[in-house]
């Protein structure tokens, strides 16, 4: 299974890091992927890292300002959040699957092997 934690209120502009912690699976040989949905929207695609460390973006809005990474010893993929907006509101949750992430193009329609619950990332002042 996959847990998020680190979700919360801040103010625009601060920053968070949300966690994926995997349990059960072998998860190093896994592509991780974060995404989001925000009341009223579709679900969004953020960012992904295969299981080499190598990241996708999903999503043009958080280039500069969101990276992952993963420790594979703590079977944790971590997203790094700085300079947050407003927009960037939503409930944020991690998916697992295969050894490389999804094409961007598929990302939110694929089938994933595992999926957490999610964790609320609320950004206002």
């Amino acid at each position: 299974q996959l847990v998020e934690s680190g979700g919360g209120l801040v103010q625009p502009g601060g920053s968070l890091r949300l966690s994926c912690t995997a349990s059960g699976f072998d998860f190093e040989n896994y592509a991780v992927g974060w995404f989001r949905q925000a009341p009223g929207k579709r679900r969004e695609g953020v960012l992904c890292i295969s299981s080499r460390g190598a990241d996708t973006n999903y999503a043009d809005s958080v280039k500069g300002r969101f990276t992952i990474s993963r420790d594979n010893a703590k079977k944790t993929v971590y997203l790094q959040m700085n300079n947050l907006t407003p927009e960037d509101t939503a409930l944020y949750y991690c998916a697992a699957t295969g050894l490389f992430c999804p094409v961007p193009a598929g990302a939110v329609a694929y089938q994933y092997d595992y999926k957490g619950q999610g964790t609320q990332v609320t950004v206002s002042s």
